[in-house]
């Protein structure tokens, strides 16, 4: 259906959070510290990082596994990030 995307100072809009951020939710996390939180309601899919500061709303059943992957490509990518046990990059 749609995805949203959000900043570090923005957030759903009141009609996006009636429409899909209702009803029972099961939280996620993943990364070091929990830093990227995947949050599912029934017809939607949110996406924090708190790494990056931003905010995904997928909402739909063909968005929500854009989620999943949107989670794979950021661990991969902040793995790429943090310097190894020699303190190299």
């Amino acid at each position: 259906m749609s995805v949203f995307r959000f900043d570090k100072n923005s957030l759903p809009t009141p009609d996006q959070a009636e429409r899909y951020m209702i009803g029972e939710i099961e939280k996620k996390y993943f990364g070091p510290g929990g830093e990227i939180v995947l949050i599912e309601f029934p017809e939607a899919t949110y996406l924090r990082d708190d790494r990056e500061h931003i905010g995904i709303l997928y909402t739909g059943p063909k968005d929500r596994q854009k989620a999943f992957k949107e989670v794979t490509r950021l661990l991969g990518r902040y793995a790429k990030e943090r310097p190894d046990s020699t303190g190299n990059a």
